[in-house]
């Protein structure tokens, strides 16, 4: 007998079947691939904003009383200076400045947050007292950003809006470095972070005494 083979119309069909079947395997694996990328991207910006909350929870939990000297020379800035209508939006002091050179410095660190272009920036200076030729370090901490606000609960358990409060302070005699009101430190910070993707993010940090 003679072999019969398969007919155009046979290879024709097995040929649609095999297309049709790498079709669908091919947009599963496509379909995998960008929700791979897509959690990768979240994984990245979630990272990316507990960092920023980290940083700032370290900076703000130790804020120290130390008043810098104005970069011109001419009268002291407070340990902690804040206000939404002015950059840098904070500037204050820290302490536990890491050093495991042993470079011979302070402790003490001065640090400003500033907020260009959407962008949250970290600013430090290498020296305590900085001048006008000391340029400071930065650091892009997280993108993405609409707005920062922070507010200061003072010793009456009152938030502000600045800091230091301008009321209901008293002055303290002898130099200008030894008013009560540039040691100030409020005992708690607020941060409100509004993202573009997040929306809006509240924490409170507690302020060391």
């Amino acid at each position: 007998m003679r072999a019969r083979g398969f007919t155009l119309v046979e290879l024709l069909i097995a040929m649609f079947i095999t297309a049709i079947i790498f079709a669908m395997g091919y947009a599963a694996i496509n379909q995998g691939l960008n929700e791979r990328e897509g959690l990768r991207a979240r994984q990245d910006r979630l990272s990316a904003v507990q960092n920023a909350m980290r940083i700032l929870a370290q900076d703000f939990s130790q804020v120290a009383p130390r008043p810098v000297r104005e970069p011109v020379g001419d009268g002291m800035q407070p340990a902690l200076i804040g206000s939404a209508e002015s950059q840098p939006l904070v500037a204050f002091t820290r302490a536990g400045w890491a050093n495991p050179a042993g470079i011979q410095r302070p402790a003490l660190q001065r640090v400003a947050y500033v907020l260009e272009d959407g962008t949250l920036r970290r600013l430090h200076w290498r020296v305590l007292d900085p001048t006008l030729a000391n340029t400071p370090v930065r650091r892009d901490l997280l993108d993405g950003v609409r707005s920062v606000r922070f507010r200061y609960m003072d010793p009456t358990r009152q938030w502000r809006d600045q800091w230091p409060p301008q009321s209901n302070i008293p002055r303290g005699a002898g130099p200008i470095g030894l008013d009560p009101r540039l040691r100030m430190r409020p005992i708690a910070v607020e941060i409100v972070l509004e993202l573009e993707d997040w929306g809006t993010i509240v924490r409170i940090i507690e302020v060391a005494s």
